[in-house]
């Protein structure tokens, strides 16, 4: 067939990219050779308008044992001769249009690229955004991606610890379904994602090849319109058993000595694998496609080259070692096959049958290497206008607390996720510590480390579409909050960048300022990016999703004494509030459903405030001067005390005492920088002392109850059918 410009663009490609791709060739591409730059040149694989921004972010330093985007997911140093591998990634698009296959190739996915590096996966997480809960389909999608997560990650034995639900309009076309898995490894058993030494053998391990998920990363690299359906075989389709035995037989064959490299076949199957293994190691490969087992007759060479069948591997065995590696793979009833050869020459050439199908220099189709790069216009959204202009002397403040409250606790962005992660196994392996003991951020016990690690996701979206630089700030802050309120220190973040298309220059500008505030607080923090992933395209018909740089972020717990719980304890403990109040509830639940106010800023934040709040935190509870602690976020400070009331039935009787103040910023605004506390009265002196050292403002609100609500002396009942209503907000919406 005659390749022509056209030809190209039904590939997703662009002119430019196509007159490029002859230049780098010297020649006209065959359709199989322009199918493999369609898949490696996608937004999916090659980064090519986020990369340049990405490289500003700090990608370096603290206990980096890799720089980011080296390898499939990041790693870094938590001491006793053990690292901690992680990552975030999406799987946005899968998931809108078959949520049960969507959501669970997600979690399969992010669990291979922790154990292709040689990691044990020992907790996963995840964070899910939706339109209205009251809509039908937003019922269906939410039930086939947390049946599809909980079905996977079950199967697999790896326990979901931890996540993030949210609930905006925005999402109702274009669900974000983001997965991060957590591993761990002992120094010197890590492998790379390379090939090298001419002559070693590339063997293809795991799930036979199908036409499920040919395109994949083409398609996730594109706006979802009515006509996506049509794509269906772009979803691909995942077996977690066949993954558990690819996990196990995969750490079994390192230990044999014959593994030179080896890459998960993720976003563009085995062109990609081959590409990236080869351009790392500055090296070329023989491919014979028709040696690829499949589960489909008469495949072509493109549609064996970019199938994203799920649970495979792509092995570079050192010459000599082949037997060793067989037998394991044999062992475990995995299929191993030996596909090809590394060549000196840079050039991947797939062959058919003996026939020459393509020939492509591996270093011109990867990121890093002559993917392109752009740099795109970007202008301040128009939208910012109206956020600008909000006024809240032009909202009444709430007449009746409690009745806000009332209505603030069934909301489901604030109401119990019990619903979704009743459905997760939390306990598998036995070293998850908060099924039973609840903090901010997961607890799991990293066996054979003597430690345990700490670990969140956090995003609130609203924040970051009103001001997307400080907003990416505060889900940066937000995170580290959370982990330093459970006892452990941040160490480092993968981010999984969720935007609108980058070609609008408003959309590019929500991304551009995002990158730049997460930044900023990552700096700060001391906890470099080890990667992650960017989803652009993430948009409705009536526009771009909110703008969704969520964060997931990992913590060292080094000592279990010092691990810290959110809940209340005792009758008679003091609950003191650690930060400033402020006349705030910009971009706050309450303003945002219960008013019904669409644009209005950010909540307050300042970096510098914030870095003092969780040295003070992080102090009082190695002083051991804490009995719980629990950071405020959606819903505000009245939501934070009943979560920490609910777990032991605990009730509270506290004052408010400022009538500065409108009466909803104080109870139910979202200002940053705040976290209550509870603790022995005996102990407020030196937690008052503390917190002045801290330059931060320490203020007691009143104590614990055996189980009564009292607010500013008026009686709200009892704590249990306050958590009635919070427990069961979301499954009576079902």
């Amino acid at each position: 067939m005659e390749i022509t410009v056209k030809t190209a663009q039904q590939l997703r490609l662009t002119e430019e990219e196509f007159e490029s791709i002859k230049v780098k060739l010297g020649r006209t591409p065959n359709f199989t050779e322009l199918c493999a730059f369609s898949g490696m040149w996608s937004e999916h694989c090659s980064y090519k308008n986020s990369i340049k921004w990405l490289k500003t972010l700090p990608r370096d330093g603290g206990r980096m044992l890799v720089a980011a985007g080296e390898e499939n997911a990041g790693l870094m140093d938590i001491g006793n001769n053990y690292g901690v591998v992680f990552k975030i990634e999406s799987h946005n698009h899968p998931s809108a249009l078959e949520p049960f296959q969507g959501a669970a190739t997600g979690v399969g996915g992010i669990q291979r690229d922790i154990f292709t590096m040689g990691a044990r996966p020992i907790a996963s997480l995840n964070s899910l955004r939706f339109g209205k809960l009251d809509d039908n389909k937003t019922k269906r999608l939410l039930a086939g991606v947390v049946h599809g997560i909980g079905h996977y990650g079950n199967c697999f034995g790896v326990p979901t610890v931890g996540g993030e639900l949210y609930f905006e309009d925005c999402y109702h076309t274009n669900p974000l379904v983001n997965a991060m898995s957590v591993g761990i490894v002992k120094a010197g058993k890590t492998v790379s994602a390379t090939a090298e030494g001419k002559g070693n053998p590339i063997f293809f391990v795991g799930s036979a090849t199908g036409k499920d998920g040919i395109g994949g990363a083409s398609f996730a690299s594109a706006e979802i319109t009515a006509d996506s359906v049509e794509e269906l075989p772009a979803v691909q389709v995942g077996d977690p058993f066949q993954e558990k035995k690819l996990l196990e037989a995969c750490l079994e064959v390192i230990e044999t000595g014959g593994i030179v490299g080896m890459q998960d076949m993720g976003a563009a199957g085995i062109i990609c694998s081959t590409a990236e293994m080869s351009a790392k190691g500055g090296v070329g490969m023989r491919i014979d496609l028709d040696k690829v087992p499949t589960r489909q007759q008469n495949m072509k060479a493109w549609e064996l080259l970019l199938s994203e069948s799920q649970e495979r591997m792509l092995i570079c065995v050192q010459k000599g070692k082949e037997a060793e590696v067989l037998a394991v793979f044999e062992k475990w009833d995995l299929s191993c096959s030996n596909i090809g050869e590394v060549t000196d020459d840079g050039l991947l050439n797939f062959y058919m049958h003996g026939e020459l199908e393509a020939s492509l220099p591996a270093y011109e189709l990867v990121l890093g290497g002559g993917a392109p790069v752009y740099n795109r216009e970007y202008k301040e959204p128009a939208y910012l206008a109206k956020v600008n202009a909000f006024d809240m002397n032009s909202i009444a403040d709430t007449k009746d607390l409690k009745a806000t409250v009332k209505e603030l606790v069934q909301l489901p962005n604030i109401a119990s996720k019990r619903w979704v992660y009743t459905q997760y196994d939390s306990m598998v392996g036995a070293a998850n510590t908060t099924t039973n003991a609840p903090s901010d951020a997961a607890i799991v016990i990293a066996k054979g480390t003597g430690k345990a690690l700490a670990m969140t996701v956090d995003c609130n979206s609203k924040y970051v579409f009103a001001n997307p630089e400080k907003g990416a700030m505060m889900a940066v802050a937000e995170a580290a909050r959370n982990i330093v309120c459970s006892g452990g220190e941040p160490i480092g973040v993968t981010n999984c960048l969720n935007f609108g298309n980058p070609y609008d220059p408003e959309v590019y500008y929500q991304f551009v300022k995002s990158v730049e505030g997460m930044g900023a607080a990552c700096r700060k923090f001391n906890t470099p990016v080890t990667g992650g992933n960017v989803s652009f395209y993430n948009q409705n018909p009536d526009g771009p999703v909110f703008p969704t740089p969520t964060i997931g972020m990992v913590g060292i717990v080094e000592d279990m004494k010092n691990r810290m719980t959110l809940d209340f304890k005792k009758e008679g403990d003091t609950i003191v509030l650690l930060g400033t109040q402020r006349n705030d509830i910009g971009s706050s639940e309450y303003l945002n459903k219960i008013k019904g106010v669409e644009f209005s800023q950010a909540p307050y934040f300042d970096l510098e405030e914030e870095y003092n709040l969780q040295q003070l935190v992080a102090e009082l509870i190695k002083e051991r001067k804490l009995k719980s602690a629990h950071d405020i976020s959606e819903g505000g400070l009245i939501i934070t005390l009943l979560e920490s009331a609910f777990f032991n039935n605990k009730g509270f009787n506290v004052a408010s005492n400022n009538s500065d103040l409108r009466k909803d910023a104080y109870w139910v605004g979202e200002a940053q920088s705040r976290v209550v506390v509870s603790c022995d009265a005996a102990e407020l002196a030196a937690i008052t002392a503390l917190a002045a050292k801290h330059h931060i403002q320490a203020t007691t609100i009143g104590t614990v109850t055996s189980g009564d609500v009292v607010v500013d002396t008026e009686n709200w009942g009892s704590i249990t059918s306050w958590k009635n209503d919070y427990d069961t907000a979301i499954e009576k919406k079902l």
